[in-house]
């Protein structure tokens, strides 16, 4: 892991510091270079995800919520990603990533993924301990309560995801108490 670094939404250097690292780093998981990028429930993190993406040629990207298999299911979507995702690209095999509706609360199609250059992994547990060994950049991106809840108020799912919040926040707590992603970043992105 590269020191520590620090960069904020606010001036538009966090997805050039991340393309910077992910560049700079040699890939993990078999040739593939994976960016893990963790933080809480609204902190950002798909948006970054998806401006990383688009400079990284369209890598792709792993969304955890399409693994965590509905709202008690942190821990579930990060063995996932390690089981049908991580440990078949690192032994030049195709993954097999499946994605959870959850309108119809059932699991849909899987999607393959051939060995991408580079691959995002985004979302709550991305910087889990067990998905650390395929990890070549982890991002840990924060932002306080009252923002966060905010910008999960203006959310299409809202409704559904309100009675829980404090239930996926214990989730949440337990991920970061656990694997303390945050600490062992190799970027911490405010904003």
């Amino acid at each position: 892991m590269n020191s520590q670094r620090k960069a904020s939404f606010a001036d538009s250097t966090a997805e050039l510091v991340t393309v910077e690292l992910a560049l700079s780093s040699s890939p993990a998981c078999g040739d593939t270079c994976v960016i893990a990028i963790d933080g809480r429930s609204a902190s950002g993190k798909t948006t970054l995800a998806t401006a990383v993406a688009a400079r990284l040629e369209g890598a792709p990207i792993i969304h955890l919520e399409d693994l965590y298999g509905g709202w008690d299911g942190l821990s579930n979507g990060v063995l996932r990603a390690q089981v049908d995702a991580l440990m078949p690209l690192s032994q030049g095999q195709t993954a097999k990533v499946p994605a959870y509706n959850w309108t119809t609360k059932a699991w849909g199609p899987e999607t393959t993924l051939d060995a991408p250059p580079f691959l995002i992994v985004e979302g709550c547990g991305a910087g889990s301990v067990g998905l650390a060994n395929w990890t070549s950049v982890l991002v840990w991106v924060e932002a306080d309560d009252q923002s966060r809840k905010a910008r999960a108020q203006q959310r299409p799912d809202w409704t559904d995801f309100a009675p829980r919040w404090d239930a996926w926040a214990a989730q949440e707590d337990e991920h970061i108490a656990q694997n303390k992603p945050a600490d062992r970043a190799d970027l911490v992105v405010t904003g």
